[in-house]
């Protein structure tokens, strides 16, 4: 039997893939040209907007790998797609998020 290596993408790597589908991040003011990160995001971390306020959230690359968090990904593309200026937005209630990553870390 032959050992097949993984076609999985390294987290950093799915990250990017997310990012780059989110609007011109790379683009704006205040952004890293390297990696197309804002300056303020620690390494390891990608910021998330939520709830109708969007407020603006700094979760760790590590949650990519939960199907909780994985499941609010498929939500957000199918709600709002990955082409729009505000940047990765999860739609749900902050409450719910706040109590979903606390779950998470």
């Amino acid at each position: 039997m032959a050992i097949r290596k993984s076609s999985k993408l390294p987290q950093t790597a799915v990250l990017k893939q997310i990012l780059k589908r989110c609007s011109s991040l790379g683009k704006k003011h205040g952004f890293d040209d390297d990696d197309g990160l804002p300056l303020d995001v620690p390494k390891g971390h990608f910021p998330v907007y939520v709830g109708e306020n969007r407020t603006r959230y700094i979760v760790p690359i590590s949650f990519l790998t939960h199907p909780e968090f994985q499941c609010l990904l498929r939500q957000a593309e199918e709600e709002f797609g990955f082409d729009h200026d505000m940047g990765l937005t999860i739609p749900c209630e902050e409450v719910v998020f706040r109590s979903l990553t606390s779950m998470l870390r």
